[in-house]
């Protein structure tokens, strides 16, 4: 397999680690716009697989060329979500494969977005869905932790666990501090803003998709390995617009546990309308400058790619699930849980972009040993989950299951 990985910050250092250590792949090409950090990425690693390449994701021709150059066989988008269709589409002009870890960007209803879903998650994807499977091509959408490892979760619930699935709810929540900030977040704050502050999608079978207010149906939630209690909310994320595609459920959510601390701060970015992405005008030395406001904030905090040797604590990607088994209720959590220490000491990443970028290795090496095959656009719903979930086990980073 070939690869041409798109995107050399946080995650998409994290996976070259990750991939480093494994034999099925033959090239990674790692591209980015700032090419210091492609070269960056590759040096750390010291595997003659690995080269360095400059790219802007959003020019479609400039990618299309570095797939062909290099022969790849996939693209790997470790970009923010803005990238996702100029690199879907560049995949498929170039007729490689396609695996991202964030779908297409939504658009609230402009009527009633906290009621109704306008343009959802992933429509974009889906939308050429058939002209994927005609080409007998494959785009593994949403293949992260979440979403990806918690839509396997809710595979093998509904393969191996349940009879009957009532509710399937991706719970997320952490106990990570960082030294010396009050507010650090520990992935991207461009993508957190997206997903925090957009109208939440629920789904339920009766209703279909519809969407709520932000930071609604607060629950506290207990996450396992010493984590703890952790207040989480509704939020915007793309298994809900996954998961029942493939997996027979009556309702699924996602919530994360944000703390009030932080979502008070995402309240006061939308307040002041520092969330928003078209630029506005501002003064500068040589004249007036454009600027995103998101942007700004972005750049006003740090990389969270950069945090790791000061942040302590975990992280727990989880899919809780509540149904009937044999006749019976059964309600069970099956999580991830990773140590930011461990992480740090294992392969220098942080423990939040380590587990992002870990899925899709996975992803990938079942893709290259046939494992998993498929064509068209599809969740990780799509496959069998046993054989993810056991190659997880050898990576070594193991999964666990609660029963509640």
């Amino acid at each position: 397999m070939r690869v041409l990985l798109v995107g050399a910050g946080g995650v998409g250092t994290a996976v070259t680690r990750i991939a480093a250590r494994r034999p099925f792949f033959e090239v990674m090409v790692v591209a980015d716009y700032d090419p210091a950090r492609a070269e960056a990425a590759v040096a750390a690693v010291g595997d003659d697989r690995f080269l360095a390449e400059r790219v802007d994701a959003g020019d479609e021709a400039a990618v299309v060329g570095l797939l062909a150059r290099y022969r790849c066989d996939v693209l790997l988008n470790a970009t923010d979500p803005r990238f996702v269709m100029p690199l879907f589409r560049a995949a498929r002009q170039a007729g490689a494969g396609y695996l991202d870890m964030a779908m297409s960007l939504s658009r609230p209803h402009a009527e009633r977005p906290y009621e109704e879903c306008g343009v959802k998650l992933g429509d974009e994807q889906f939308a050429r869905a058939e002209e994927w499977d005609r080409a007998g091509a494959l785009a593994l959408v949403g293949m992260g932790v979440e979403p990806g490892l918690s839509d396997v979760f809710a595979r093998y619930a509904a393969d191996e666990l349940f009879d009957e699935i009532e509710e399937i709810g991706i719970r997320d929540g952490a106990d990570l501090t960082v030294d010396g900030h009050d507010f650090a977040p520990s992935f991207s704050i461009w993508t957190t803003i997206e997903e925090c502050l957009n109208p939440p999608v629920v789904y339920e079978k009766e209703r279909g998709w519809f969407t709520t207010a932000p930071f609604s149906e607060p629950e506290v939630f207990d996450f396992p390995e010493g984590i703890g209690p952790v207040e989480c909310v509704n939020v915007e994320h793309e298994e809900v617009l996954l998961v029942p595609r493939w997996v027979d459920a009556r309702r699924v959510t996602f919530k994360y546990g944000l703390g009030r601390e932080f979502i008070d701060t995402l309240k006061t970015l939308h307040l002041l309308g520092l969330d928003r992405t078209a630029p506005v005008t501002v003064p500068g030395t040589d004249g007036p400058v454009a600027v995103s406001p998101r942007d700004v904030v972005a750049a006003s905090l740090p990389d969270p790619a950069t945090l790791g040797d000061r942040m302590r604590g975990k992280t727990c990607a989880g899919t809780w699930v509540r149904g009937v088994k044999d006749g019976q209720p059964r309600e069970v959590y099956l999580y991830h849980v990773v140590d930011n220490e461990w992480s740090m000491a294992e392969y220098g990443s942080q423990a939040v972009v380590w587990q992002t970028a870990l899925n899709p290795v996975v992803a990938l090496e079942l893709l290259a040993t046939g494992a998993w095959s498929g064509s068209g656009v599809l969740g990780p719903e799509a496959f069998p989950a046993r054989p993810f979930l056991d190659l997880l086990t050898e990576y070594g980073s193991p999964w666990g299951l609660r029963e509640q």
